[in-house]
């Protein structure tokens, strides 16, 4: 056990660690959680690379940090929604920089109405699972000359929405529903984390997904005041439910927080494949509304189904 927990600040999940020498890349960059993330561990010594696909948001964000800490901090144009981009992107990461140590898959997209990716999968899925695939297998030569390496997957209590949908993740054939495509784009992101565990552990690589709470961001750019006030009232029956208070929304150095404790705890330094959530390792658990990670989403089987299903999907097969 450890100290921290839900009003934990990234600032202080780092307080005493030492980053020097460190490599962070880290997507969705240049804002809400992923730049308090890269400020937080920039601010240790690490040398942060913030990926994303606006050029100029990248490029602000960058220099904000770099004049704040003192840190190095490059920038990769990288837009998820594209299986092309994403190669472009890992090639010129290989080009550029010598290693990862860390590499934060934090961007994503949240209940937005129907979309497609340049490759035509749904946008969530696509975005927040295909992306960070394609990418985080492109970018391995890079994480196996880390030192201790970790892959931190951000995914969210979300994932107790749904489970993937095999026969159909891109909602081809059955109605969509924004919060059941972001519930099972979620949960693809614990499954992968389980996935690269199983290959990578062997390695010294270790693989993690977490839950960084409720947070105020642009990631819910998406959502209507309706939208809104349905999620507020879908938290405050889940917490009826489970007899407990409705919790809080986090800020964004709160909600930083659990990804830099994954990232750097001694604690984690032997393990991988978990599902964490205010700085602790969650329970499997199929019944509570307020926490845990739910059974299909840390199903082995599952996580190998996703993977093969996953490299069809970007047509390209990973051998490790």
């Amino acid at each position: 056990m450890n100290d921290f927990g839900f009003n934990s600040t990234a600032d202080e999940v780092l307080e005493g660690q030492d980053l020097s020498g460190r490599t962070a890349l880290v997507t969705g960059g240049y804002s809400g959680l992923g730049q308090e993330t890269a400020r937080a561990m920039a601010a240790k010594g690490a040398h942060v690379i913030l990926s994303g696909r606006d050029a100029s948001k990248l490029s602000a964000a960058a220099d904000e940090i770099a004049k704040e800490t003192g840190a190095r901090v490059d920038t990769l144009v990288c837009d998820l929604a594209s299986l092309d981009s994403v190669r472009e992107a890992a090639k010129e990461a290989n080009d550029r920089f010598e290693k990862i140590d860390l590499l934060i898959n934090n961007a994503g997209v949240m209940a937005c109405p129907l979309a497609r990716t340049a490759d035509g999968f749904e946008m969530q899925f696509g975005t927040n699972h295909l992306g960070h695939f394609l990418l985080t297998n492109l970018l391995m030569p890079l994480v196996e000359k880390g030192e201790a390496p970790r892959i931190v997957n951000l995914s969210s209590r979300g994932h107790h929405i749904d489970r993937v949908h095999f026969d159909d993740p891109n909602y081809e054939s059955r109605e969509y529903e924004k919060w059941q495509a972001y519930g099972q784009s979620k949960t693809a992101n614990i499954l992968f984390s389980v996935g690269l565990e199983k290959r990578l552990a062997g390695k010294g690589i270790h693989a993690y997904a977490l839950h960084p709470g409720g947070i105020q961001t642009n990631l819910g750019r998406h959502m209507s005041e309706e939208d809104v006030a349905n999620l507020m009232e879908r938290i405050r029956k889940s917490a009826e439910e489970s007899g407990q208070e409705p919790q809080p929304f986090k800020t964004i150095p709160q909600g930083a927080a659990t990804t830099c404790w994954v990232a750097t705890t001694d604690a984690l330094a032997d393990s991988g494949g978990l599902y964490c959530e205010d700085c602790h390792v969650a329970d499997q658990d199929d019944e509570d509304t307020m926490g845990g990670v739910r059974s299909y989403a840390i199903d082995p089987d599952n996580a190998d189904r996703l993977w093969t299903m996953s490299e069809e999907m970007v047509g390209e097969r990973f051998a490790y």
